[in-house]
């Protein structure tokens, strides 16, 4: 709940600070005193678009509340509370901040709803909100119907999915279409060539050689007859290694040179067999020439479209062949989600007319309940009914329209509440709604302005009854000018205005009194006033009591 409020340079208000307890915190005073201006700093502290005009002359406005930390708000938070803070210069220019954070408007906002709700021609009704009024019509249902509402969102939520999935896949068939095709095309042509991993370069080399044989041939035969010709390296080299051998025989010293020269003599003979054996292998051979080139044309081809080597060819050719798989199995998917899309269809169908039926069963009865709260809320000849329409495509909520409606009298017409319904009347109507469901959502402090406009005497002591009833469960603040409201606070705070500056005091009984006693006559101080005033709150304090 609200544990404080500290406001400064708004409007009438200099600096003020207000602790509100949990229960019914009133707010009376004088007209222009600055009461309203309490709901307004509520409201802009919370989100709500701010005004230049509101900022006390020669001056910026700053509001800062301190609220106990609702779920899912640990990173504002700190020691279980988070403030929210609203400034506004002279210039029209705001900022926020939770917890000590920058913050948008729209977070402040955000969170703000989780913590409050205000009521009144500075506050943003969410009774008018379709969404609210179609859940108040639900919860007055019963466990069994939000049993079933759960049930078709469910449902509603699959559908949603399956909707998308198959419009995506309707949306993709003919770009599908192409790409097998094409996919079928590439892999075709990589596998009427079928490259083989290193194939390339030993088709290059193999064209090389083809394509220099006579040379390589003449220089194998030069080679061979320097190396293995009579008088040539070879023979040359066995001479100089048997001398050397005689030498090894003669002088110890000698071993190492004719060890080596009997090597290079080896290696000379091998050489030359070698080498023969080469220049034997050497065909001219102009067709299996033209035979690879035509080859490693085909590979270069396949190399310029799909990867530099052949190994990069025949991955781009794995990953086709996976891609036409994925590709062709969409077919399936797609017979799959159209079967599962017209079994949720028909489900949806069967339970969003369970929800109607529930919805237009419940209706007549709450309103008629709402007709008699708002009745005796001071709005009589005034009534209410909960109009359940077809809506066509169903939502997340089903195939219903409800809409509240209200007629300010008999010979009056049905309007929306939103287009009928002043602030006042507004507020009395959500008043209305909280008496018959008091857990209509569950955020912890109300804020009602104007909700004794236009009413009095019994009328007023009805809405005090139902304020005090609504704050045994919520902390309730409110702005009013009754004194049949005002005596049921749990803490009556008076605004006053001096020296044109708004003052905020909590009364004490006697306070409360004189209070009271000047909202019935307009004195500040009435025997007879003072006496109507008791009898008030002891009528109050019966009241709260049970008695």
């Amino acid at each position: 709940m609200l544990r404080q409020l500290h406001i400064s340079g708004l409007g009438v208000i200099d600096d003020l600070d207000l602790e509100p307890p949990p229960g019914l915190t009133v707010l009376t005073g004088e007209t222009g005193a600055g009461k309203t201006m309490i709901a307004v700093a509520l409201s802009l502290v919370t989100g709500a678009r701010a005004s230049a005009q509101l900022v006390r002359a020669g001056s910026s406005a700053k509001i800062q509340a301190r609220f106990d930390a609702p779920e899912g708000s640990e990173a504002w938070a700190e020691d279980g509370e988070v403030i929210l803070a609203r400034t506004l210069g002279a210039d029209g220019k705001s900022g926020g901040r939770i917890g000590g954070q920058l913050a948008t408007a729209s977070a402040l906002a955000e969170l703000g709803a989780r913590l409050i709700e205000i009521h009144g021609q500075h506050g943003s009704l969410r009774l008018l909100e379709q969404e609210t009024q179609t859940a108040f019509l639900d919860r007055a249902a019963g466990d069994r119907h939000l049993g079933a509402l759960a049930a078709y969102r469910q449902t509603y939520a699959r559908l949603r999915d399956v909707r998308a999935a198959v419009a995506e896949l309707q949306e993709a068939s003919r770009e599908r279409e192409r790409e097998l095709d094409l996919l079928a095309y590439q892999a075709g042509e990589i596998e009427g060539v079928g490259p083989r991993p290193g194939e390339t370069p030993e088709l290059e080399a193999e064209a090389g050689r083809l394509g220099h044989v006579e040379r390589l041939l003449a220089l194998a035969s030069a080679v061979e007859a320097e190396v293995a010709g009579d008088g040539a390296a070879a023979e040359s080299l066995a001479s100089a290694a048997h001398g050397l051998g005689e030498m090894a025989d003669l002088d110890p010293a000698a071993a190492e040179l004719a060890t080596r020269s009997a090597g290079l003599a080896a290696e000379a003979a091998e050489l030359a067999h070698d080498v023969r054996i080469y220049r034997e292998s050497l065909v001219i051979d102009p067709e299996r020439l033209e035979e690879v080139r035509a080859r490693i044309a085909a590979l270069k081809g396949l190399q310029r479209k799909y990867g530099a080597t052949d190994i990069d060819v025949l991955a781009f050719l794995r990953e086709a062949s996976e891609r036409v798989v994925a590709l062709s199995s969409a077919d399936e998917r797609f017979e799959a989600l159209q079967r599962e899309l017209g079994e949720l269809e028909g489900l949806a169908a069967t339970q969003a007319a369970d929800l109607s039926a529930g919805r237009a069963q419940t209706s007549p009865a709450l309103g008629d309940e709402l007709t008699r709260q708002i009745n005796e809320l001071g709005m009589e000849g005034a009534a209410i009914r909960v109009a359940v329409e077809p809506l066509e495509p169903p939502g997340p909520s089903g195939a219903d329209r409800v809409t509240l409606l209200l007629r300010g009298g008999p010979t009056q017409p049905w309007l929306p509440l939103g287009k009928t319904a002043s602030g006042g009347e507004l507020s009395r109507v959500m008043l209305a709604c909280r008496s018959i469901l008091a857990d209509l959502d569950d955020v912890p402090t109300l804020v009602f302005d104007e909700v004794d406009a236009g009413i009095g005497g019994q009328a007023g002591l009805a809405v005090g009854r139902r304020l005090a009833t609504l704050a045994a469960s919520r902390q309730v603040l409110v702005v009013t000018h009754l004194p049949q409201i005002a005596c049921f606070a749990d803490l009556h705070v008076r605004v006053r205005k001096h020296a044109g500056t708004a003052e905020v005091d909590v009364l004490d009984d006697h306070q409360r009194v004189l209070e009271l006693s000047r909202m019935l006559a307009g004195l500040e101080a009435s025997e007879h006033g003072a006496s109507h005033a008791e009898e008030l709150l002891a009528e109050a304090a019966r009241v709260r009591s049970g008695a």
